[in-house]
């Protein structure tokens, strides 16, 4: 058996003793969040509203504890650290039979829809002037699930100046459109008299919240509900490829851009897949086998929202409605031009197979 020597021992502890202060460090910024989210929620509850939208403007109104050196690791952890953590339990609501009810051609269509958003996202972004990576998060959000998605696809691109403020712009607008389709898309769906079937379709393939989706499902009634839930899930399911190939992608980038911040000696290390990348896939597969009984399910779901809503708190701290007015105008129509493109194509669809 091995015995360590006296200066490895005293190493060891030094170690040790460093990832215990880090950890006591980040106690008052996680506890603020956490505080900031458990207000949001409350106030969702009290009076309806998107839960993350609230997290964020509270977030935002607390933007000046983000520079407060007893506050800023633990916000700085919860906006990286807990929101892949939030990212990875996603997995847990999805089986591969969900996605296999659905059908060659629905899911060929939500395929479609997903690639081409992020095309018309990263052509468009171009010629309104911003960078690759901000043209690919903005059509990642709209394509798969919103806030979650931008939040994971984040997580994965170069560090960039006005990063965490573009972040966060897309998170806003994605989350206000997704509340106006919440309410538009079933007038929509009820006025060209589609089915069950294909109504669940156009609102599950289009509109970029799981919440949403399933409040405007239940607008047009229970079968509409659970239908738009499976296609919204397969959207989420293609969360973990699309993160892949923009990791990939950006694979250079971001090194570069993480030695820049003094990050060297860690980036070189970084796997090409995350490790919440990794946790998705195990919940799918575990939820796929029946491993995880319906209690386990239902606490990794909200133990997934809540990481999100407190992640999303956090991400509102280290902003200010300032910041997101500097962003401009650009971000928010190309983030419009997206979701309309996904809708009228998902909604070409509908019609060709109702008529």
């Amino acid at each position: 058996m091995y015995i360590p020597t006296a200066a490895e021992s005293r190493a060891q502890a030094r170690r040790a003793h460093s990832r215990l202060l880090d950890l006591v460090r980040c106690i008052p910024g996680t506890g603020l969040s956490g505080l900031i989210a458990l207000a949001a929620t409350f106030v969702a509850t009290l009076h309806g509203g998107p839960q993350f939208l609230y997290a964020l403007f509270f977030g935002v109104a607390f933007n000046y504890l983000s520079h407060e050196p007893r506050t800023k690791p633990g916000i700085e952890f919860c906006s990286r650290g807990l929101l892949r953590l939030g990212v990875g339990l996603l997995g847990a609501r999805i089986t591969l039979d969900q996605i296999g009810d659905l059908g060659w051609s629905t899911a060929l269509i939500v395929v479609v829809g997903v690639v081409t958003t992020m095309a018309v996202g990263t052509l468009l972004g171009r010629r309104l002037g911003l960078t690759r990576a901000q043209s690919v998060l903005s059509g990642g959000s709209v394509a798969i699930c919103g806030a979650s998605a931008a939040l994971a696809i984040s997580a994965v691109l170069p560090r960039e100046k006005e990063g965490d403020r573009f972040t966060l712009m897309v998170v806003v607008t994605v989350t206000v459109l997704s509340t106006v389709a919440m309410v538009l898309y079933p007038m929509v769906a009820k006025a060209l008299h589609l089915s069950p079937q294909l109504a669940g379709l156009f609102l599950g393939g289009t509109i970029h919240d799981v919440a949403q989706v399933v409040g405007a499902g239940y607008i047009l009634g229970p079968e509409t509900a659970d239908i738009a839930t499976v296609v919204k899930l397969f959207r989420v399911a293609m969360l973990t490829v699309v993160v892949v190939v923009v990791a990939a992608a950006f694979k250079q980038a971001r090194l570069h851009a993480e030695r820049e911040h003094a990050q060297g000696r860690r980036s070189a290390r970084q796997p090409l897949v995350p490790w919440f990348l990794w946790l998705f896939v195990a919940m799918v597969a575990l939820n796929s086998a029946g491993a995880l009984p319906a209690v386990v399910q239902h606490g990794l779901n909200d133990v997934s929202r809540a990481s999100l809503v407190v992640a999303i708190a956090a991400l509102g701290m280290k902003t200010s409605f300032q910041q997101l007015a500097r962003a401009g105008w650009r971000p928010m129509v190309l983030i419009l031009v997206e979701t309309l493109w996904l809708a009228l194509l998902v909604l070409g669809f509908a019609l060709t197979r109702n008529g």
